[in-house]
């Protein structure tokens, strides 16, 4: 019992419920209010409250708050393997709770600020996975670095949103299976969804590849 209430969990839980009701709910009333959030205001949201995440919970869980992170840093000695399915879990329900709250709170939009492809599907999958690749590098040379890691909010948050920024417009800039998969699985709009799961995985995994050759060479 106390494994399934660990506090990291909850603190991954929490974590990404924050991400996904922040930043998808910023995609919705930009939706429902023509405009008024602007493109440039949903991508500082989503930065921002990864930012805060971080600083909130980052001492209790890493505050990963996406499983193609949990699963990159699996790949590094900077986290216990046996962690991850909880993680996984965690960041999942986080999400879907949030996109549920969002349905309830915003009954008439369809999507719930599901990802979708602007362009062809293979264009997003390399988009997806060249975003996730350069997040996840900024995470994991930042965060193990003892000089640097009281800034890992800021980078983190600021690669975020300078990501979502100008990939936005044709990926939708997930570069985190939970919050695609939380808007997605409640709306309904499952269209392409692997791509969104796959893709990030694929890009954190090789940034953790990146991290452990550059370490081992040192």
């Amino acid at each position: 019992m106390n494994r399934i209430f660990d506090k990291r969990y909850i603190a991954e839980l929490i974590g990404t419920f924050a991400l996904v009701f922040c930043g998808t709910g910023a995609i919705i009333i930009n939706d429902i209010t023509n405009g008024s959030v602007t493109h440039v205001g949903i991508a500082i949201t989503f930065g921002l409250i990864v930012t805060a995440m971080i600083y909130t919970f980052g001492n209790l869980s890493g505050a990963h708050i996406n499983p193609a992170i949990s699963i990159a840093f699996s790949f590094t000695k900077a986290f216990k393997k046996r962690l991850l399915l909880g993680y996984i879990i965690a960041q999942l329900v986080g999400a879907i709770l949030a996109s549920l709250i969002l349905s309830f709170l915003f009954t008439d939009h369809e999507s719930l600020g599901a990802t979708m492809p602007f362009g062809s599907w293979q264009q997003t999958f390399i988009l997806e996975i060249i975003l996730t690749y350069f997040l996840m590098l900024a995470i994991v040379f930042v965060s193990q670095n003892a000089d640097l890691n009281k800034f890992t909010g800021l980078v983190v948050g600021g690669t975020v949103m300078l990501e979502a920024m100008f990939a936005g417009p044709i990926t939708g800039a997930s570069m985190n299976p939970a919050r695609s998969i939380g808007p997605a699985v409640v709306s309904g709009n499952l269209t392409l969804l692997w791509v969104y799961i796959a893709a990030p995985i694929v890009g954190a995994i090789l940034a953790s590849i990146t991290y452990n050759l550059l370490n081992n060479n040192k």
